[in-house]
């Protein structure tokens, strides 16, 4: 079963990537999901320690492009079959950097996807 990485997870139910997680719930999709705060969102536990995750088929970014530089290799170590960058996230250092690795870039809103089935 597909198994997606939340990244730069807010406990924050007014931010995006809270609502993600609770969208990707309810379409009984794997969630797993990393921040700098940990708690419970959604019945996901919130991790603030990358090496917690392995086996991640998509990453669905919330981090700005500046904050997402110190996070490269470890995304890159994850080995993601997918990197979304949903809008605010987009960074094309980072996408050259994880198109050359072989994985797969998406510019897009991860509620988008799953409100129109294409997730």
């Amino acid at each position: 079963m597909v198994k997606t990485l939340v990244f730069g997870a807010s406990l924050n139910p007014s931010r995006y990537s809270n609502l993600a997680i609770h969208r990707l719930v309810d379409n009984k999709i794997r969630t797993t999901a990393f921040g700098v705060k940990t708690g419970i969102v959604a019945g996901v536990q919130v991790k603030d320690n990358l090496n917690d995750f392995q086996n991640i088929d998509t990453i669905t970014l919330y981090l700005n492009p500046e904050r997402q530089k110190q996070y490269y290799q470890k995304i890159l170590d994850l080995k993601p079959e997918r990197v979304i960058f949903n809008p605010g996230t987009e960074n094309p250092e980072f996408e050259k950097l994880l198109q050359d690795a072989q994985i797969k870039v998406e510019i897009a809103c991860t509620l988008t996807l799953l409100a129109t089935g294409q997730y």
